[in-house]
C-alpha cells in the first residue's frame, strides 16, 4: 500500500511560477476556456440555417454557458440582415381577423405616426371644408331645389284648385279643402243647404283635387331619398378630395411597400364612407375652448391605426437592413413568448380589437435568435407546446391560452399569424436534456444541436495561465480589490478542490466568482490593498461556517457518545464507515459505524439495512458483490456453511451506495478470523469480486469528516483513513488536515486490494495461497479459512446426524441446501 504525504493530499500552487504580482498586471480574458467543444455546437447552430437545427446548451450551473452563447451572438448582432417590421392593422372587410402587415426594418413607428397624422390633418379639414361658404352654398342648393320642387307643385295645385273655387287649407290636422264663393270659404252649415246635385258636383272636384294632392305628398319622401343621396354623393365628393389629401404623405412614403398600397385604399374608402366620424360631437361643438384628445386614443378612430408589433433600429445606409435581434426572455410563460390578447372591460363584456394585440418573445427574436431557460419554460402551462408549434409550423399565431377558453362574456379575434425565421437557443441541465430527449418525440427533432459544457478542464500550465486571466477578468468586472500571486494560487487549488480532482480544475464560474467576491470582503475587512491567500481561506472557512450547522450537531452526537464512534483501541467485528451528506451546495463527511457478527448457516449474508428497506439498490449491489468474493476465494472446494449479518449501526435514514462495500468486507474478514480492527482508522471505496479496491466519490469530505471527529476526541498520530489508490489523485484536503499529516498526526493510506487494507487495520499479514489453494496458518485469509472450514465440518455432522434419525433430519437438509 501507500501511504500518502502531506504534499501529494494537496496539490499545491506556487505562486512564484505565475509570472506576476498582482493581477492588475495581467490582461482579463472574457471568452470560456477548455469548452471547445461546447462553442464549435454553437457556432454551428447559431449560422446552421435550417429551422430544426436549434441548440440545447447543457452543462452544470454557473459554467458561464450564457456568457459564452451572448458573446458568440454579440459577434453575430454586429452583422446586417434583412429584417421586416411588423404591424397588425384593421381589417376592414372582417374585423374579427386583424391583417399582419411587414414593412422594411425601422419603417413601423414612421406608419402609425403617418396614419395619426392623417386621422389628425380629417380632424382639422373635415370640420372647416364641411362649415365653409363653398359646401354650405352647394348644400343649400340641394335643399332649395328640393323645397322649390314641392313649393311649385303645392302652388300649381292650389290654383288649379281656386280656379274651381275650392280652397286648400292647412290646419293642425293637416291639409284640408273647402268650396269658396266670392273669395270666402263656404261655411259647412250654409254647404249643407245648397242643393244636392250642386254640393255632388263641388264633392267631386274636391274629391280630384284630393287625389292629386295624395299624389303630391307621396312623391315627399321619394323626393326627399333623392335629396340625401344627392347630399351623400356632395359629401362622398368632398370628403374623398379630404381623405386623398391626407393619405398623400402615408402614400407616397408606403406606398410602394407591398401590401400597403392595398391597405391604404381600403382605408381611404372606409375614411370617405364614414367622414361624418370626424366631424365634431355637439357636445363638443357647443364648446367654447375644443378639448385636445390624443388621436391614438379616441375610440372613433381606433379602426384607422396601426399596432406595431415588432420594429427594429434600421442601421443600414439604405435603411433595408438591421442588426440581428438577441432576444433573452427571463420569464417564459404562454403570453410573454407568443404574445397575448388583452381585453376592456365594457357593459360587463370584455372586448377586444387588433390594437389590444401585444407581441411576444419570438415577434422581437423574429429574424435572430431567443435565449430561454429550459426549466422556466416547461414549468410554464401550455409555453412548451405553444414554442414547439411555432417552430415547426414557422408562423407565429397569437391566441389566447387554452385557460381563457372556459370564460364566458369575452371578445375573441384570430389575427393573422406572422412568418418565423427564428434560431432558439435553450439553456438548462443534462438531466433535463436527457429527460426531454427520451421523453419527448419532438424535442429531438426541433432541438438537433447540443452544446455540453464541461465541469472541469484538466490543470495543465496553459489552462493555468488562462484560468487566471479568467479571474482577473472577474475581479475587473466587478470592480474588486486586485489579487496577488498568493491569492490566485489558492483560488486555483479551490477550483481544483470543487472539481474533486488534483490535476483538474472547475469551470463553475458563478461559483469561482462568488469565492472571489467573498475574498474581495474579507481582505477590504482587513484593510488590505489586496486580496492575498489568506483572504481566500478565510472566505472559504467563513462560508463552511455559515453553513454547517447540521455538520456541528452530527459531530456532537459523536462526541458526546450518542452516536457510538471510537478512534482509539481494537474490537472484532467493527469498523468505522465513511459516508458523505449533502445539503444544498454544502457536502461534508459522516463516520458510521459498521458491524458484523457470523455463524454457523446455509451460506447467506443477512443486508439488515436491506431487510428494514434502508438499503438501496447500489448498496445491496456491493454487499452481494462482498458475498461473491468470500465464495470465490474461499467455498472452492467446500460449502459456504456461513450465517452472517451486516448492518450500518445507529443509521436512521436511507444508505445507498457501493462505497462502503471494502468496509463492510473487513468487517466479515475480522469477525471470521477473530483479529481485531484498529478503530482510530476510517474506510472507504467499493470492492469487487476479485479483491480489488474502487474509487469513490466525495473522498475529500470523508477524510475531513473523521478528520474532525478524531481531531473532537484527541488525535493519537495513529489515526487515519483508508482510501482506494485510484482516489489519490483526488485529494485536495482542508488547510488544517493537509498540516496535521504533514506533522504526523494523521494518515492516509491507499489501497489497491482488500489483502493490503486488511494488514493495515489488523496489523496482521492477509497471506497468500499456496500452489494447493492453503493459506498459511497465521494470517487472516488462514484464519478465516480454518473458521469456515469448522462451519463446513459442523454443517457435514450435522446433515450426518439427521440422516441417522435422530429426529434433526429437517435441520440438517437445511444446512446442508
Amino acid at each position: 500500500h501507500e501511504h500518502i504525504s502531506a504534499d501529494a493530499v494537496r496539490r499545491r500552487v506556487d505562486p512564484t511560477d505565475l509570472g506576476f504580482e498582482t493581477t492588475a498586471q495581467i490582461e482579463p480574458a472574457h471568452h470560456p476556456i477548455g469548452q471547445e467543444r461546447a462553442l464549435t455546437a454553437i457556432e454551428f447552430g447559431a449560422d446552421m440555417p435550417a429551422h430544426d437545427f436549434n441548440v440545447f446548451v447543457l452543462g452544470p450551473p454557473a459554467t458561464g454557458k450564457s456568457t459564452a452563447v451572448k458573446a458568440y451572438l454579440s459577434s453575430k448582432q454586429g452583422e446586417l440582415k434583412s429584417i421586416r417590421d411588423w404591424v397588425y392593422v384593421n381589417n376592414f372587410e372582417d374585423p374579427n381577423r386583424p391583417r399582419a402587415m411587414s414593412l422594411p426594418c425601422g419603417r413601423a413607428p414612421a406608419f402609425e405616426k403617418a396614419l395619426i397624422a392623417a386621422v389628425d390633418e380629417l380632424r382639422q379639414t373635415v370640420p372647416t371644408t364641411f362649415e365653409g361658404d363653398d359646401y354650405q352654398s352647394r348644400r343649400r342648393q340641394i335643399d332649395e331645389g328640393f323645397q322649390a320642387g314641392q313649393e311649385e307643385a303645392f302652388e300649381a295645385l292650389n290654383q288649379k284648385a281656386l280656379a274651381q273655387n275650392i280652397a286648400i287649407m292647412r290646419t293642425p290636422n293637416g291639409l284640408v279643402m273647402a268650396p269658396m264663393h266670392e273669395g270666402n270659404v263656404v261655411k259647412p252649415e250654409v254647404f249643407n243647404t245648397l242643393p244636392e246635385d250642386m254640393r255632388t258636383t263641388i264633392q267631386a272636384k274636391i274629391e280630384v283635387l284630393q287625389k292629386e294632392l295624395g299624389d303630391i305628398l307621396q312623391s315627399v319622401p321619394k323626393s326627399d331619398k333623392e335629396r340625401r343621396g344627392q347630399l351623400a354623393e356632395l359629401n362622398r365628393e368632398v370628403g374623398r378630395d379630404l381623405v386623398r389629401a391626407a393619405l398623400d404623405d402615408a402614400r407616397s412614403a408606403f406606398g410602394s411597400i407591398y401590401g400597403v398600397a392595398e391597405y391604404l385604399d381600403a382605408v381611404d374608402a372606409d375614411m370617405t364612407a364614414n367622414i361624418a366620424l370626424f366631424l365634431p360631437e355637439k357636445e363638443e361643438a357647443e364648446q367654447l375652448v375644443q378639448q385636445s384628445v390624443e388621436t391614438a386614443r379616441h375610440p372613433k378612430y381606433r379602426r384607422y391605426m396601426a399596432n406595431v408589433v415588432v420594429s427594429h433600429a434600421a442601421t443600414g445606409s439604405t435603411g433595408a437592413q438591421c442588426t440581428i435581434p438577441v432576444t433573452e426572455e427571463t420569464n417564459p410563460n404562454f403570453g410573454n413568448l407568443i404574445g397575448r390578447v388583452e381585453h376592456l372591460a365594457q357593459m360587463g363584456t370584455l372586448l377586444t380589437d387588433f390594437l389590444l394585440l401585444k407581441p411576444g418573445a419570438l415577434h422581437r427574436a423574429n429574424g435572430g435568435y431567443l435565449l430561454l431557460d429550459a426549466r422556466k419554460l416547461l414549468l410554464s402551462p401550455f409555453a412548451w407546446e405553444a414554442l414547439k408549434r411555432a417552430i415547426k409550423v414557422r408562423e407565429i399565431r397569437i391566441e389566447a391560452p387554452p385557460e381563457t377558453m372556459a370564460f364566458a362574456s369575452t371578445q375573441t379575434i384570430d389575427p393573422e399569424p406572422i412568418p418565423l425565421d427564428v434560431k432558439v437557443i435553450l439553456f438548462g441541465d443534462r438531466q433535463l436534456y436527457y429527460t426531454l430527449a427520451g421523453a419527448d418525440p419532438d424535442f429531438a427533432r426541433l432541438f438537433q444541436v447540443q452544446a455540453d459544457f464541461e465541469d472541469a478542464i484538466p490543470r495543465s500550465a496553459d489552462n493555468v495561465q488562462a484560468y487566471t486571466r479568467l479571474l482577473a477578468s472577474i475581479i475587473t468586472e466587478h470592480n474588486l480589490l486586485p489579487a496577488t500571486a498568493s491569492g490566485i494560487a489558492a483560488l486555483i487549488e479551490e477550483a481544483a478542490r470543487l472539481a474533486d480532482d488534483q490535476n483538474k480544475v472547475s469551470v463553475e464560474i458563478g461559483r469561482m466568482a462568488d469565492l472571489v467576491r467573498e475574498a474581495d470582503y474579507w481582505a477590504r475587512k482587513d484593510g488590505a490593498d489586496t486580496i492575498d491567500g489568506e483572504h481566500v481561506i478565510e472566505a472559504v472557512e467563513q462560508a463552511i461556517d455559515r453553513a454547517d450547522r447540521i455538520r456541528d450537531r452530527s459531530h456532537e452526537t459523536i462526541t458526546r457518545e450518542i452516536v457510538l464512534i471510537e478512534t482509539e483501541g481494537s474490537a472484532v467485528g467493527q469498523i468505522n464507515g465513511l459516508a458523505v451528506l449533502q445539503i444544498g451546495a454544502f457536502a461534508f463527511g459522516k463516520p458510521s459505524r459498521i458491524t458484523a457478527r457470523v455463524r454457523l448457516g446455509t451460506g447467506r449474508v443477512t443486508d439488515i439495512e436491506r431487510e428494514a428497506k434502508l438499503g438501496g439498490a447500489l448498496h445491496t449491489k456491493g454487499v452481494m458483490i462482498l458475498w461473491g468474493f468470500l465464495s470465490g476465494r474461499f467455498a472452492q472446494t467446500m460449502p459456504l456453511a456461513l450465517a452472517a449479518t451486516l448492518v450500518f449501526e445507529q443509521s436512521y435514514g436511507g444508505v445507498d451506495g457501493d462505497s462502503a462495500s471494502s468496509t463492510e468486507l473487513y468487517a466479515l474478514l475480522s469477525a471470521l478470523s477473530g483479529v481485531p480492527i484498529r478503530q482510530g482508522l476510517a474506510v472507504t471505496g467499493s470492492v469487487n469480486q476479485f479483491g480489488a479496491v474502487q474509487a469513490i466519490g466525495g473522498v475529500n469530505e470523508k477524510i475531513e469528516g473523521f478528520y474532525d471527529i478524531c481531531k473532537s476526541q484527541g488525535l493519537t498520530g495513529a489515526q487515519g483513513v483508508l482510501i482506494p489508490k485510484a482516489n489519490a489523485q483526488h485529494l485536495m484536503l482542508r488547510h488544517d488536515v493537509v498540516e496535521a499529516v504533514r506533522a504526523g498526526q494523521f494518515q492516509v493510506h491507499a489501497v489497491e486490494t482488500v489483502d493490503q487494507g486488511i494488514e493495515i487495520l489488523t496489523g496482521k499479514a492477509a497471506g497468500i495461497a499456496d500452489e494447493d489453494g492453503v493459506f498459511p496458518a497465521d494470517t487472516i485469509n488462514g484464519l478465516v479459512a480454518r473458521r469456515l472450514a469448522e462451519f463446513a465440518d459442523a454443517a457435514r455432522r450435522f446433515a450426518t446426524l439427521g440422516a441417522d434419525g435422530d429426529g434433526r433430519d429437517d435441520t440438517a437438509r437445511g444446512l446442508s441446501a
